[in-house]
């Protein structure tokens, strides 16, 4: 019987001190509401102030409290923009240049190209005319250093000729008069 009534004394009081504890989490939720509610409130009257409504109740040394923030925040402000504007522009010059020197490499490679194509076509025309690129531009000796420009004949073929045994050997037995060197050597 003490058990039993162990057990109810524990079920009647342990319920109470329960309903207790949650009375007192509730009352201090509801004060952490209160607060947080008039926060908030607060901050939405300190918005409407810095928009500039709402000014009424506000005496002269809260204005200029109010104005000196302002600016205060607005200096801030121009501050950070005028800095990102600053990064931009450096980020904007320094693609300027990878661009101008891109357009300088290809400029010079179009350049190349152009030059190739230009000997190429003079090459040709020199070949089919049977004279050197040097003859066919009139350079000069001194101007091309090492290359020298050749005589040439324009009658000139490339290719097989057709060469009669008599006349092989004649050249043959021409060139070999003094017997050490052919005169095609020479």
């Amino acid at each position: 019987m003490l058990k039993m009534l162990e057990r109810y004394h524990n079920c009647t009081y342990g319920s109470m001190e329960i309903d207790r504890s949650t009375t007192n989490a509730e009352q201090n939720s509801y004060k952490e509401y209160m607060k947080l509610k008039a926060k908030y409130e607060s901050l939405q009257q300190y918005q409407r102030q810095i928009f500039g409504e709402d000014l009424d109740p506000l005496s002269l040394k809260e204005l200029e409290q109010l104005e000196r923030q302002l600016d205060s925040t607005l200096r801030q402000i121009r501050s950070i923009r005028t800095q990102s504007m600053l990064d931009r522009l450096s980020e904007l010059q320094v693609k300027e240049n990878m661009w101008i020197e891109a357009n300088k490499d290809l400029q010079n490679k179009l350049e190349q190209v152009y030059a190739e194509n230009q000997a190429g076509q003079s090459w040709a025309a020199a070949l089919e005319n049977g004279c050197s690129y040097e003859q066919q531009h009139h350079h000069h000796p001194q101007s091309q250093g090492f290359f020298q420009p050749l005589d040439c004949n324009p009658d000139l073929q490339i290719g097989y000729n057709t060469v009669d045994s008599r006349q092989l050997t004649a050249t043959t037995s021409g060139q070999n008069v003094n017997g050490l060197v052919p005169g095609w050597m020479l």
